[in-house]
């Protein structure tokens, strides 16, 4: 009885939660390794960082979002459309067209907050209801094909292809974000704000706070980081496209959920993110690694997927599961 008290002590101060998915990224590792020697080396593990990196940007905004309790279900369209931004104005606006296609996605982040907090809709469905604008915006603009960026816009989209005292320059980059986001939801007003409205928006209400600001103001960074992810994708396949990042939902959404933030909000953070994007990335590469057939590797992530919400889902906070 005492072992089972304490076992729920643990969980209710998440300190199991954080160190679970470490433990299963080091199991993940070794595993690997063992299965297929060499896996551990320098050019695999650039080549994961760099994998992983516009995962984990994209997996980082919505962290915010999942930590007042809510979800973004709109940023692959908003990534997919930052990328036809980027692709078209390229030639015509140089590096400038970067600020343009992430204040796209900032825009739409801040009209999804906007359609959540101030019409009442639930997240899910202001932001499923955002992507469908956003993806038929895309479609429209790219003419519904991929556009390939021209030699006159390639020259500014070379930096980012490449690497900088050995480290590509998207490890780089998202390094940078993570750190910024760490910072700004472990140091700030803002940051202990999202926390008490995820814990508890009620008692965040009662004791003050503005929670529709708060919110608004983590749509609108989930879409922003959406809108980077897709620029980097853009610039790397020096393409973009409005179906480009369509299969990178639930991979980012399972990234946080993996990495120990809860679904119901208010525990978690953007280093528990890093090693979510992290194990998602080696379910990913090691299995292939390995030779395990690509319809087993899916098998593999639903599994990780489903105990990763038992373990960290809040079962206090909602009365019947549905």
């Amino acid at each position: 009885m005492e072992r089972t008290n304490s076992l729920k002590t643990l969980l209710a101060t998440g300190w199991l939660q954080g160190a679970i998915p470490v433990a299963l990224l080091v199991a993940l590792v070794l595993v690997i390794e063992i299965a297929a020697p060499g896996f551990l080396t320098g050019d695999t593990l650039l080549l994961l960082l760099s994998n992983t990196a516009v995962l984990f940007i994209l997996a980082a905004g919505v962290t915010f979002v999942i930590l007042i309790g809510g979800i973004d279900l709109s940023i692959q369209s908003v990534a997919s459309l930052a990328s036809v931004i980027l692709a078209q104005l390229l030639p015509r606006l140089g590096l400038l067209a970067f600020p343009v296609a992430i204040l796209s996605g900032f825009a739409f982040g801040l009209l999804s907050g906007y359609v959540h907090v101030r019409l009442k809709v639930p997240s899910f469905v202001a932001t499923l209801a955002t992507g469908g604008v956003v993806a038929g915006i895309a479609l429209w603009v790219a003419d519904g094909r991929a556009i390939t960026i021209e030699e006159g816009g390639r020259e500014n989209t070379a930096w980012i292809n490449g690497s900088l005292g050995g480290l590509p320059t998207v490890v780089i980059i998202a390094a940078v974000i993570g750190i910024v986001a760490y910072v700004g939801l472990r140091y700030t007003r803002f940051g202990r704000y999202s926390m008490a409205i995820g814990a508890g928006e009620p008692a965040a209400i009662a004791a003050g706070i503005n929670v529709d600001r708060t919110k608004i103001i983590a749509f609108a960074i989930s879409g922003m980081l959406a809108a980077i992810a897709g620029t980097i994708l853009a610039a790397r396949l020096s393409s973009g496209s409005p179906v480009l990042a369509n299969q990178l939902l639930l991979p980012a959404i399972a990234a946080v959920i993996v990495g120990g933030t809860a679904i119901t909000g208010g525990l978690g953070g953007i280093a528990r993110t890093a090693v979510g994007a992290l194990i998602i990335s080696i379910v990913r590469i090691g299995t292939t690694f390995v030779g395990i057939n690509i319809f087993a590797e899916n098998i593999v992530f639903g599994a990780v997927l489903v105990m990763a919400v038992a373990i960290t889902i809040d079962r206090s906070k909602i009365a019947i599961i549905k």
